[in-house]
């Protein structure tokens, strides 16, 4: 076996086939009758049978209500999501009509837990934009020289790489820590938009790196430091706030703000922390649906003829979920959610946002065939399908369309809902540190049965097969 090894790696010869032959060890090893989960009542996912999440800790800092109580009997109602007691569907009401702050202003209110004074968002602003400032030659070294494909990667290894460049890396104190956070805020957008600048450039295309501008907003400079002429319209900048301002937190319990709060329950510094978090937001299952969501319906426009028959989308739809059409996974992406049946709050005040911003770009017909498919998907998922509550469209259904309409590149899409997200994963990380307690630690049943070890010469007779090549 050594010699078999060396000679691997004397030649170069192709490994593949060892792996493919461990691989299919470890299925065969590892692999059980998920049948166990309800026999010893496993929370699969942190999850009851019905989707109600397991309650695992406390916060203050959002709330998602999808359930109310009518004559004593819990019954669904739609979704509703409080920013630190605030309705979002009011915040966004409120804001003015000829700003384009809000994320900051939700910022604001998710770090310090209230609403700001005129005065107080001016002076967070400042903090902001003082802070929307790389360390000197990271765009060079760090962003430039290694580009990557991969803007989530990209964004996770600047993360990591900046706590080289903090003489307080570690330091886990509420104030350092709280300055650490300002600083992502503000850089997150930077780095999205250079690496995915860097990578892009390196394939042939014209480089240009635009510094962000003081005096806009985060939505703004996005829209600024993406295009090479600078320019955007005022409702692009509108909608694009209000796509962070809702991407911005969604409860302790969605997989990387509870990431958030186990790495931290460790001790952890910063930038570890929300690098975890930033693997956890890649994942297709988390932050990058609404790419999938983009793809269907990419594919959904060639194959549908008339967008807006009926008819026509239903069965198409029915070949998805019958595993006939696009990926074959029987999924509509962009349909349904963990928590709420009724209706998704964001995607409910998104909608009209959507709407404006298809007519000011002439797209309406594409617009017709998302309402479609929202009206139609939950219906045919109904009729299809043995489901324990409602389905409703949520904000991914959306947010792709929008930023495809804003001309935003595919590969930022996830890196957006991270550059919105940041804010609430700095929030809960501070709650987990002031009201620090145990390391975060969940219980794992084992279904092992214990097995009497076998001495080496003795072990080929046992199973032959395991380590034969």
């Amino acid at each position: 076996m050594a010699d078999g090894i060396r000679f691997i790696e004397k030649n170069g010869a192709d490994a593949l086939p060892y792996v493919k032959k461990y691989a299919e060890l470890c299925t065969e090893s590892t692999k059980f009758d998920p049948e166990l989960y309800y026999k010893y009542n496993v929370k699969r996912g942190l999850r009851d049978i019905d989707g109600k999440g397991v309650l695992t800790g406390l916060t203050e800092i959002s709330e998602i209500r999808q359930n109310k109580i009518v004559d004593g009997k819990t019954v669904p109602c739609d979704g509703k999501l409080f920013y630190r007691g605030y309705n979002v569907e009011n915040i966004i009401e409120g804001f003015p009509k000829d700003s384009n702050f809000g994320f900051e202003e939700v910022t604001y209110l998710l770090l310090f837990g209230n609403l700001p004074t005129s005065e107080q968002l001016e002076e967070f602003k400042t903090i902001l934009a003082a802070y929307r400032a790389l360390p000197d030659t990271f765009v060079r070294d760090v962003i430039m020289k290694a580009p990557n494909s991969d803007m989530m990667n990209a964004l996770t290894k600047s993360v990591l790489t900046l706590h080289s460049y903090d003489n307080r890396a570690n330091d886990i104190s509420i104030e350092n820590v709280l300055r650490q956070s300002l600083q992502l805020i503000a850089e997150f957008p930077m780095i999205s938009v250079y690496a995915y600048h860097a990578y892009h450039y390196t394939n042939g295309q014209s480089l240009f790196i635009h510094n962000p501008d003081p005096t806009k907003s985060t939505a703004e400079n996005i829209l600024m430091m993406l295009r090479p002429d600078k320019k955007y319209t005022e409702l692009e900048a509108k909608v694009l706030d209000i796509a962070l301002v809702l991407h911005a937190e969604h409860g302790g319990g969605n997989n990387s703000t509870f990431t958030t709060h186990v790495v931290t329950s460790s001790g952890t510094d910063t930038y570890s922390a929300i690098a975890a978090a930033l693997c956890s937001l890649k994942g297709p299952k988390h932050g990058g649906a609404n790419v999938k969501v983009c793809g269907m319906f990419d594919e959904m426009k060639v194959a549908i003829k008339d967008w807006k028959d009926e008819d026509e989308v239903t069965a198409y739809l029915e070949k998805i979920l019958h595993k006939e059409a696009f990926d074959k996974s029987g999924l509509i992406y962009g349909m349904g959610h963990a928590v709420y049946s009724i209706s998704d709050p964001r995607a409910r005040v998104f909608s009209g946002f959507v709407e404006k911003l298809a007519q000011e770009k002439g797209m309406m017909d594409e617009y017709a065939l998302y309402e479609n498919v929202r009206k139609l998907a939950p219906v045919i998922i109904g009729r299809e399908r043995n489901i324990y509550k409602g389905v409703s469209a949520n904000i991914d259904f959306y947010s792709g369309f929008v930023y495809s309409m804003l001309g935003l590149p595919i590969e930022l899409y996830t890196p957006l809902f991270a550059i919105a997200r940041i804010s609430g994963w700095s929030a809960h990380r501070i709650e987990e540190l002031i009201n620090a307690g145990k390391i975060i630690r969940p219980a794992y049943m084992s279904i092992a049965k214990e097995r009497e070890y076998i001495p080496m010469d003795k072990r080929y007779t046992q199973n032959p097969k395991d380590l034969a090549f």
